[in-house]
């Protein structure tokens, strides 16, 4: 099986292929799933969108549910390796550590609205998706947690890194859904003062 997998037709091998057609699936149901919501994503329209047929869907995936959590899990990595990089590189300072993260996040989920629906909307209507939510939602809190003053009260840091989480993730979803129509540098700079301020208030006495 191996030496099939491994074997070269045209100049790529089966394994090639096969990655190559998960990678079409997946870029299908984040175009439905990122424009339609949740009902948009069913295995026939999964493969009309991807020109695959359904033998090639269930060699990648076992049903619909797993497709919808695979596209999530990708956005969601995305995300969080966005946010990661960002402060990495970012300078040391508190303010401008929060501008490169905020600024990560938009560029990923508005520059692509599809995964900001994705990440932030869907999971509001499909319960396998609002599972996965509450599970990713400790790692972004941690990320954040990271950021303040390591003196502070860890019970005090933990709820307010849970709290701009929420705050966070409702202003980007009412932009997303358009009842919010600040322009995207009021928005970053919003975000930025939120996290911020976190930081200030935060610091031990």
């Amino acid at each position: 099986m191996a030496d099939t997998a491994g074997r070269t037709w045209g100049g790529t091998t089966l394994t090639d292929r096969r990655n190559a057609r998960r990678e079409q699936l997946l870029a299908a149901g984040l175009d439905l799933l990122g424009t339609g919501g949740s009902a948009a994503v069913t295995v026939r329209a999964v493969c009309r969108t991807a020109k695959l047929t359904e033998r090639y869907f269930y060699e990648n995936f076992s049903d619909r549910e797993a497709l919808v959590l695979a596209v999530y899990e990708q956005v969601g990595a995305q995300a969080h390796q966005a946010l990661v990089d960002a402060v990495a590189a970012a300078p040391v300072s508190a303010n401008e550590r929060a501008e490169a993260a905020v600024t990560a996040f938009v560029e990923l989920m508005l520059d692509d609205p599809r995964k900001g629906r994705v990440l932030l909307i869907a999971p509001l209507t499909d319960p396998t998706l609002s599972r996965k939510g509450v599970e990713l939602l400790p790692a972004f809190a941690a990320l954040i947690r990271e950021q303040l003053p390591t003196g502070a009260d860890e019970l005090d840091r933990e709820m307010t890194a849970i709290g701009l989480v929420g705050a966070l993730t409702n202003l980007f979803v009412a932009h997303l859904e358009g009842t919010l129509t600040a322009p995207r540098e009021r928005l970053v700079t919003h975000c930025v003062h939120l996290l911020s301020r976190a930081s200030l208030t935060g610091r031990p006495r």
